[in-house]
Order: structure tokens, then sequence, then C-alpha cells
């Protein structure tokens, strides 16, 4: 028997690791999962390259809880390691032996899968247990051994003739602040979390199987059952396989194992594949979003030789992606200690922009396929897409190829398409193109028909990032302006350089201004007088395309250098002077009845834009009622 003290260069270690190391003590099972699932994978390429002289097999994990011994119990079937080797890897805090293997043969073990990088991963046993014991045997030619320690720098470690087949059993007497880990369901709950597709299959229990009748068996023949192994994870999912195997009931299947509680399809995805200059597989997912833009259900996940790491994964997957689904794995991403969290880098600034790329690339070709099918999704991926355009400039440099551009008739256009279309009717007197837009098609169907009524494309943007997106595209094309239809009367929309004809001279303008500016005496209307079609409703409210900008933008996170925080409502009262009502109000004397007509053109006004309300509305419809009294 040989006893020793750990290598260790502070005397309380292990008092560190149980309250520092790690936020979350259930990590401990992802960790000794990984070190099995190492073991297992380096024997698989010793015996790939012929220096491991035995036979492979098909070895799996296994996973027991007792609880009456109140122990717990990961089994591999792996490399397994000797005195020697445990008195060098287990005795010797950090340093870790699949760093030592991936350095010694670098070479061949490239795409072996081995997980390990700190040799820290065994000790997180610790935060749960106050004894581990280890019964190890290589598969080289040599004793068992085990190893025991109670917590302290002391360990024990002896040969033992109580295992004669190769792999390591980790036992953990747990402690009794540690107990919910005797639970069979917790067990499976951490087991599913972090190790659902561990290149290994983990056996946890067993579970009982139905076997199939004979064709010819009788009508009430009843089915043979028998206990098979409850393999608990997926050892070869999607993004492990290559695109060309795989069928899109495959991927969906993939999607609902990720996310037993979405009964939604998602719309498309995006499978990741790169090994130069990092190496990085996954799957991304388009589910339906509509105007969503909750990020905190069902997030990405980031996995690391197929463990799972985080679902906090901003940094490596761009903002704007965060809104999708589905799995990004990686061994170039560097973690911390605990590989709990993302360390600044490079290579994750370039893993973000591969992503970006590659979703980019991904829209071009769907578009490019079938852009009837495209259209019809586009609803439910807008708001990813204008997101990018908003937020990341190698995605809106590309954006041009794949984003849409809807009107209200349920057409749909490609930028190029678009402005094609309207630049010989919407260009203005001063060589701008002006984009009308509505943001609701019922609220502004009268500013939409007047809009088309003048042959003018009408695009129908909803989304509630839209005045960001408005603002970039401006920003970055030239002579390009959006305007929202209800922004100005329609003949303002676009100005023309046309001749207006008036009928009222000045001194009557003057009066007609001052009546009605006196009658409304409120300060969120500013009255313009506009000579229009004397067929023109007499007053129309429109709200300016720049403060209403400024405030949308502002509600949305933004607004820039002006601050809209606390920004008023403002409106402007378009009287048409050339209207048949504009000259009754000159014509009316009794201030009384003059005051009425106004008031009552205003709530008319008002009721079209929907901002006739409470006891406004209330007094509206009794004074009209009290109209169809007399």
């Amino acid at each position: 028997m040989t006893k020793g003290n750990i290598n260790v260069s502070v005397e309380n270690i292990f008092p560190l690791i149980k309250k520092f190391l790690y936020s979350d003590h259930e990590i401990f099972l992802r960790e000794l999962i990984s070190n099995a699932t190492d073991a297992t994978l380096k024997l698989k390429h010793l015996t790939s390259i012929g220096e491991a002289k035995v036979d492979y097999g098909n070895p799996k994990l296994e996973v027991k809880i007792d609880k009456e011994n109140k122990t717990l119990r990961i089994i591999d079937q792996g490399i397994g390691m000797t005195a020697e080797e445990v008195e060098k890897y287990i005795n010797q805090v950090a340093f870790s032996g699949a760093e030592e293997f991936l350095e010694k043969y670098k070479d061949s073990a490239k795409d072996s899968g081995i997980i390990g990088h700190f040799g820290l991963g065994f000790y997180s046993a610790f935060m749960v247990a106050e004894k581990v014991e280890i019964l190890t045997k290589s598969y080289k030619d040599e004793p068992a051994v085990r190893w025991i320690c109670d917590g302290s720098p002391e360990f024990t470690l002896e040969e033992t003739t109580d295992k004669t087949d190769r792999g390591t059993e980790i036992t953990l007497y747990i402690a009794e602040d540690s107990t919910e880990f005797l639970e069979e369901g917790k067990i499976r709950e951490l087991l599913l979390k972090y190790n659902k597709f561990m290149p290994v299959p983990i056996k946890f229990g067993t579970k009982t199987h139905t076997l199939p009748l004979p064709e010819d068996a009788p009508e009430d023949a009843v089915a043979e059952t028998e206990e098979v192994d409850n393999i608990i994870n997926n050892p070869t999912p999607a993004w492990t396989i290559a695109p060309n195997e795989l069928t899109n009931e495959d991927y969906m299947k993939f999607y609902h194992e990720l996310y037993p509680m979405q009964f939604e399809e998602p719309l498309f995805n995006i499978h990741l594949n790169v090994d130069y200059p990092f190496n990085l597989t996954g799957v991304l997912f388009f589910p339906k979003l509509n105007n969503s833009l909750n990020i905190d259900k069902d997030k990405i996940q980031l996995y690391q030789n197929q463990v799972f790491v985080t679902d906090e994964v901003k940094g490596i997957v761009p903002d704007f992606l965060m809104l999708l689904r589905g799995v990004i794995d990686s061994p170039d991403i560097p973690l911390n200690v605990s590989r709990s969290y993302l360390q600044a880098d490079g290579a994750v600034k370039k893993i973000s922009s591969y992503i970006t790329k590659k979703v980019a690339d991904k829209m071009s070709s769907l578009i490019n396929e079938n852009r009837e099918d495209y259209e019809k999704k586009w609803n439910d991926i807008k708001v990813v897409i204008e997101y990018g355009i908003v937020t990341e400039e190698k995605f809106a440099e590309k954006s041009d190829k794949f984003t849409l551009y809807p009107t209200t008739d349920g057409k749909y256009f490609l930028w190029n398409e678009l402005e094609e279309k309207i630049k010989p009717n919407q260009t203005d007197k001063d060589g701008n193109t002006i984009v009308l837009y509505a943001s609701n098609a019922d609220e502004q169907h009268s500013y939409i028909q007047s809009a088309k009524d003048k042959g003018y494309e009408v695009l129908l943007l909803d989304s509630p990032i839209i005045s960001h997106v408005i603002q970039k595209i401006e920003t970055s094309k030239d002579k390009i302006s959006f305007v929202r239809v209800d922004a100005d009367h329609v003949n303002n929309l676009i100005k023309k350089d046309e001749p207006i004809i008036s009928k009222l001279n000045d001194t009557e303008k003057e009066s007609l201004k001052k009546d009605v500016e006196e009658t409304i005496n409120d300060t969120k209307f500013t009255v313009q007088l506009e000579d229009l079609d004397s067929s023109d409703a007499p007053f129309t409210i429109t709200q300016p395309e720049f403060m209403r900008r400024m405030k949308e933008m502002q509600a949305t996170g933004g607004g820039g250098m002006f601050g809209m925080g606390g920004f008023p409502e403002m409106y402007n009262l378009v009287v048409n002077s050339n209207s048949e009502f504009a000259n009754q109000i000159l014509k009316t004397e009794n201030t009384e009845e003059k005051e009425g007509l106004i008031k009552y053109a205003l709530d008319l006004a008002k009721l079209s834009q929907n901002l006739l309300k409470g006891k406004e509305l209330t007094e509206f419809i009794q004074r009209s009622y009290k109209q169809l009294e007399k």
C-alpha cells in the first residue's frame, strides 16, 4: 500500500474547490461523465492506430445510485489507469491527462473528441461527496488499483483484485448536505441537461421493452416484454452527421429532441460545419417568430465536444441570431476553468462572424431556390433579418439579396425590384425617391387609399423595430427617404413641382387659421393650411415623420443623441383651405356656432386616427345623437 499527500500548492484546496471553483454544485456529474467519456474515446483512438491491442467493442458508461449506502457510481469501460497514472493524474491537481494525451497524439487525435482542459474536473466530486473512491484497471496488462480520499489532502492508493475488467469506477459517498444527488429524478434531470448528446452511450437503469408479435400471431396474443438498458443519451445528434446524410425529418426530430415542449415545427435550419480557422459544428433553427422579440425561451445551446456548457451564448452568436434555436459545438471556444462561461477571445469574434456569414448565405439560397415559399415565411422571419440589418454591418451589406418589402396589396419586392417599381412615380422635385409605408393597414386605411389613388405603392412595414431599420437604410442608401402615409396630406408626401390653386386670399387664410387655433387651443396640434382639392377632407390629422419615428425608436431602445424619453405627442392638423367647409367657417358669424363646427370636424379627424377616446369620445357620441334629433 502507498500513502502520501496530494501535490497541491495550498493545504485547503478542497474547501476552495467546494466553495469557489464551480458556481453550481450539480456540475460535478457533467465533469465526471466527461472524464469517463474521455477515457473511452482515448481507448478508441489507441485501438484505431494499433497502439492498444484490445477489443474496443461497444463500450458504454453507467451511472448507478445506491440510496441505502448513499453512493453514486460512474462506471466506464475506457482506457483505465495504472498506479503510476493515478499518482500522476489524480494526485497532482491541475495536471490534465487529456491535455497531455492530445499533445502526445496531436496529429492523429485531432478529431477524437477528447474534452479535458483543466485537470480539475475530477475534484468537483468533492463538492457533493465526503469521500471519493476510484477503482481502475488499465487496458495495459497491469494490476487494478484503488484510490481513496476523504476530502483532505491525504489519500490511500493500493493494488486490488476487486476489478478484473478494464475501465474506471468512481464511487462518491454523498455528503449529508447533498443527498438530493441520490434521487433518481435529479440525476436523470442532470444527465439530460448536460450529457444528452455525449458521444458514448450512457446507461441509467433499465426499461421495459415490448417485443414485436410475429406476423401469424393470434389476435388475442400478448406481446412479451424484456428488460433492456435505459440509454439516456443520443450519441450521434444531428450536428455530428454530414448534412447530405440527413433528411428534413431528421432535422425536425432533432429539433423536438432539443426542445420537447415545442410543438410547432421550425421554418428551416442552417447546418454549420467549419474546420478552419477554428472547429465549429451545429444546427440553427428558425422558429416562427412573427413580431416577437422574446429571446429568453428555448435558447441556442452551446456544447463542447457534445458536452452541454451553457445556453448563454452572447458573444459567440451575434445578438440578432439570439432569436433562433439550436446547437453550436466547438472545442475552440475559450471557457473559464469551470466551463461555465466564456472568456473574451479573438476566436469568439471570428466564430460570430462566420455564423453571421453562414446565415446570410442561407437566406440568399432560400429565396433563390423557392421565392414563393420564402415569401410565405417572411412574416415569421423578418424580425431576425431586420434586427441583423440594424446591428450587424456585414449582414446589412448582404441583406438586399434576401430582405423583402411587402406591400399593402400582398406583393413582395427585393430592394432593387422596389426601386425600379417606384422611382418613376415616387421621386420628388429634389430627386429623392420616397418610399411610402404603413404600419397598420386597418388603422391607416384612408391614408393608404389616398396614396394608391395617386398611383403610389405603399409598403406594409409593421415590425417593432422598423423605425431603426428605416433609419439604417436611409443612411446607407443615396437619396432615399421613407415616409409613413399618415405623416402628411397625400399631396405633401411626395412634393412635386405642380401649380397650386387657392380659393382663399391671404387675409381669409389668416382669419381661418386664427379661428381654428383659438377654438382648438391645444399645444399638441399645429394648424397647417393647405390648398388641396375641394373634394378632400376638410380636416386631416397627421403626425410628423421625424418626431413619430424618434419616439418609436426610443420605445424599442435607441433614439440616438436626441434623447426622446418623455417627448410629447405632436400632430399636424391639416386644414383644407379649398374645401367648402373652410368657406362655411369663414361665413359663420355666430362664435358659438363656429366653434361647434370646428370642434365637430376636429373630432371626426381624431376619430379617423383613433385619437378620440375616453371623455372626448363619450361627448362626441352624445352630440352626434343630438344632431339626429334636430
